[in-house]
């Protein structure tokens, strides 16, 4: 099972939700599902939270790194930044709950207030979860019990959105302003633009310049930004996401090497694999057969 993001023309990025009608997402995840044990950065308007089962990962939000160990989680606020990663590449296990705005009453007027006062950008990024905090590990369980609800055979509506709804209320009582956050909206504006630039024209040849006038700043802004927030190069994030694009399309499609390659904005079937093997350690070819090998 592999986590499913679909991008929307919003230049955000979409969970595939357990229900179409019904965005709250739900799964058990491990980071060796990803390639180099690390997703990609995204960000979505949904909030999202975390619980490590097994293991640790680290946690990237806004420029920031926490280490999440098994047994506490972390909550990431909306239209944040934010992947889970392992530098070491060793496995941990998760689960993964998000819940859109639309659940909790985005759609009216004091709904959207509450929210925009709650999780708006004036507010904290995240929020770690430990089980020696009274209401933390409430949400640690909280998770766990949304979690099995949403994967039970006698599955109830009423009842996980009841119990969604009163996770991110509780949540909404302890969170905490921020409001040093408001004078890097427009940086993070320009961020996002330019990730979503990435993402929806990564089988393009593409440049810094390219990405930077994208998010309407210069070069060397562009390296700046890409830096402190998101901790790689502007190269480095074009050149991971290709990756991961390539990667689902050697397990998905019997498309060859040499396709893939100038599909997903290579300049040959030899840089390709370079890159490829540079970042995952193993070629396109083995990929493809460890995957098929693998699959029952």
């Amino acid at each position: 099972m592999r986590f499913e993001l679909e991008v929307f023309s919003d230049l955000s990025e979409r969970l595939n939700y357990n229900l179409p009608d019904f965005p709250l997402y739900a799964r058990m995840g491990a980071l060796h599902q990803f390639d180099r044990y690390a997703a990609s950065c995204h960000w979505h308007p949904d909030l999202e939270f975390i619980v490590v089962l097994d293991g640790k990962m680290e946690y990237f939000v806004n420029g920031q790194t926490v280490l999440i160990e098994k047994g506490n989680g972390i909550f990431v606020n909306s239209k944040r930044l934010h992947y889970g990663f392992s530098n070491d590449k060793a496995d941990c296990s998760f689960i993964v709950v998000t819940i859109h705005p639309s659940l909790l009453g985005e759609s009216t007027h004091r709904g959207k207030v509450y929210l925009e006062e709650k999780f708006g950008l004036d507010t904290e990024d995240y929020i770690l979860l430990t089980p020696q905090s009274p209401w933390k590990n409430e949400v640690l369980i909280s998770l766990n019990q949304i979690y099995n609800v949403m994967n039970s055979s006698s599955f109830n509506p009423l009842r996980l959105l009841s119990q969604a709804m009163s996770l991110c209320a509780c949540v909404g009582d302890h969170i905490q302003k921020a409001p040093g956050h408001l004078n890097d909206d427009q940086l993070w504006m320009a961020v996002r633009k330019m990730t979503g630039f990435i993402h929806h024209q990564y089988e393009h040849k593409l440049s810094i310049d390219d990405i930077a006038a994208s998010g309407s700043i210069c070069r060397s802004r562009c390296c700046q930004l890409f830096s402190k927030f998101i901790g790689q190069s502007p190269n480095t994030y074009l050149n991971r996401y290709r990756i991961q694009k390539s990667s689902e399309m050697l397990l998905e499609t019997n498309r060859s090497i040499s396709e893939i390659a100038m599909v997903c904005g290579f300049q040959s079937p030899s840089y390709f694999s370079y890159v490829f093997r540079k970042e995952t350690g193993i070629t396109p070819q083995d990929y493809r057969k460890k995957a098929t090998l693998s699959s029952p």
